[in-house]
Formats: C-alpha cells, structure tokens, sequence
C-alpha cells in the first residue's frame, strides 16, 4: 500500500519506535507506583522520555512535560482548565474539532468565543485579524500552528506577542507541525500536541507543556503515585495533570520517535516532504478537472498537506476508486468542519494527500498516474 494519510498517522513507524515499545511491553512494572527494581527502571524511562521532550521543544522545565492521551486530551485541559464563566477565547477560522467542540461546551456554561480569520499568505491581515478579536474579557488566544486540511501555516511567534502584549494567555494546537517545524515553547503559555503524527510515536500518546506561569486546572483527578495521604490533587507538575497509569510504552515509544525525528532532523524532514507536495501541485494543476483550492505550497507559510476535489465526484469516491488501487488517503471533511467553511467546501469535502518521511517520489508519480484515470 502507499500510505498518504500521515496527517492522520505517521506509517509506518520506525523500527526503533516499534522496537521499543515491545521492549517496554516486557517491563509490566508501574512507573512511579513502587520502590522495587521494575517500577523504578520504568520511572526512569518515564523521565527520559520527559527530558527528550523538554530538549525537543526547548521546555526549561522537564517537570511541565505533561503526557497526555493525545491532542485532543491537551486541548481539552487547556480550555477547560483555563475558561470559566464570563471568559472570552480567541480561535482561528480554521480550527480542528478538538478545540471547537471543547469551545461550544463551554459556551454553554457563560464562555464566549471568537473566530478570527485567517489571511493565506498574509501574515499581517491574519495577525490583525486577532488583535480586532480580542475584548476586554479575553483570556486564551489559542489557535493551530497549521491546517490539518489546507496545510496553511499560522503565525504563531506574532500571535503570541500579541497576546502577550494584552495581558492574554497564549496556547497553540501543533498536531500539524510538531516534528517539522522547529518550536520553541517559551514563546507560548501551552503547546499541545500528538505524539503518534509527525513525531513518529505510536497512536494514543501526545503531550501539553505548559511554559507559562499558569496552570490549568485538572481535566481528572486521580491516584498519581506522590502525596497518597490527600485526597486532593498535587499542585506540582506533571502530577497535578497526569492522574492514574501512564500509557509507559506508548511513551517509551514516544521517545524513540523524537529521538528519530531529531536524527533526520526536521527540516530535512520538510524539505523532502515538500518537494514531494510542490511536485503532486504542479502536476495536479495541468489537470482541467482538478480543483485546487490554495496557491502552490511554500514553506514559509505552509506544511506540507495538499487537499484537491475531482470534479463531478465525490471525494469519498475518488478516495474509494484510490484505495481499490492500494494508495490510503483521506477525504471528507476531517474532523474540521472550520476549516471546509473557509475554503466553501463543506458540503463537497475533499481529498487529502499527506506524506511522510518513507514517502517516495514513484509513489507520487503512481498517485498522480491513477488521478489522471480518474479525472
């Protein structure tokens, strides 16, 4: 099969990830839950997987590396924890369900949002767009580093500092970007994240690291190995988010993936993706039947994801007539019916290509050579 899905999932994974996962299997011991010698080998893998974050992301704090279910878990935590009655948030017009759904939650218990538009390639009409949103009662901008359908990049360093220059929290949904663009988090209050897309860890892990001064409030509450006297929360990271059994060799998995990222290093990561989405655009764009619904991608303000309809098709059957020919990609309107808004395709969906770095130059061209069939 030639897998395009890789904003879904990384596939495959890599031999290490898979390797130490199995490895962890064989541990069965709970980190932080037991002084003897299997509990104690998995605390420490626990803590290298932490301090490997914390370098990855350059996080001062290995402490306020908070593993979580995946994204979405982060994002939850983040605006729950964060937006009371009466609290005003900030989003992008483009955001995934993850943050959405959390948001209209919320806005039935008294919190109000806003969606700012976003402006491709127009950096400042996009950062205006966020400073008109914000009202006295604002306290979260949070916004995705990239569209998990349109690829379209967000100026995040320029959205901080205007939060920050309005007293406003900043947290960031990278899911799109981690792994491939380089991210520092002391520019930002919380980064949320998967572990299982482009950091090449298994599926059920992701990440919130809080880099700021504030804390959420907890999302659960539950047995986290430190203070078992009380029954209240610890107030000190990573316990006071991590309540009950880690996932140990989903994490342990996840660091063998950041580990392998940082070998490849992401930027020669994006570069090889890109060449791959540059060469499927410009190919795509000769096809009279092919609708492309953003300008040819470029780095500076893109990932590389590329979304296209085959007209008079559906894109769930032209994502059909594809897997019939052994090529995964994903169509509809994934999870992000924001970001089908913006582009007018909500009723249509679309396809989505995605690749990673196994991705081949020949399984584009045999892409492209089954789309020209099809259109």
């Amino acid at each position: 099969m030639i897998y395009l899905d890789n904003s879904a999932t990384t596939y495959p994974k890599p031999l290490k990830v898979r390797q130490t996962c199995a490895s962890a299997m064989q541990m069965s011991a709970n980190p932080g839950r037991g002084g003897h010698a299997l509990a104690m080998k998995a605390s420490e893998e626990i803590f290298r997987a932490r301090q490997t974050a914390a370098d990855f992301f350059h996080c001062g704090k290995v402490e306020n590396i908070v593993f979580t279910l995946n994204c979405t878990t982060a994002l939850n935590t983040v605006l729950k924890g964060i937006l009371h009655s009466g609290d005003h948030a900030v989003v992008s017009c483009m955001e995934h369900n993850a943050v959405m759904r959390p948001l209209e939650k919320l806005s039935q218990r008294g919190v109000s949002y806003t969606m700012a538009e976003v402006y491709p390639c127009d950096n400042d009409k996009t950062v205006d767009s966020f400073r008109k949103a914000i009202n006295a009662k604002t306290k979260l901008i949070l916004c995705t580093h990239a569209s998990n359908v349109w690829g379209i990049k967000l100026p995040i360093e320029r959205i901080a500092a205007l939060a920050h220059e309005y007293g406003v929290l900043f947290g960031v949904d990278a899911a799109q970007t981690a792994g491939l663009v380089p991210i520092d988090v002391s520019k930002m209050d919380f980064l949320c994240t998967a572990g299982h897309k482009g950091l090449y860890g298994p599926m059920g892990t992701g990440m919130l690291i809080v880099s700021g001064d504030t804390i959420p409030d907890t999302l659960t509450e539950g047995g986290t190995g430190s203070n078992s006297m009380s029954f209240e929360q610890p107030s000190e990271l990573p316990d006071r988010l991590e309540s009950g059994t880690p996932n140990f060799s989903g994490i342990a998995g996840l660091r063998a993936g950041m580990e392998f990222v940082t070998s490849r290093k992401p930027e020669n990561i994006a570069k090889h993706e890109f060449m791959l989405i540059k060469h499927l655009y410009k190919e795509l764009s000769k096809l009279r039947q092919v609708k492309l619904y953003t300008v040819e991608p470029e780095p500076e303000y893109f990932v590389p994801i590329l979304s296209f309809n085959v007209e008079g098709r559906d894109s769930e059957e032209v994502s059909a007539e594809l897997n019939k020919h052994g090529i995964a990609v994903r169509a509809g309107l994934h999870c992000s019916p924001a970001a089908h808004k913006m582009m007018n395709t909500l009723e249509t969906g679309a396809v989505r290509v995605s690749p990673s770095v196994f991705t081949r130059m020949n399984d584009m061209d045999y892409f492209l050579s089954v789309i020209r069939k099809l259109s």
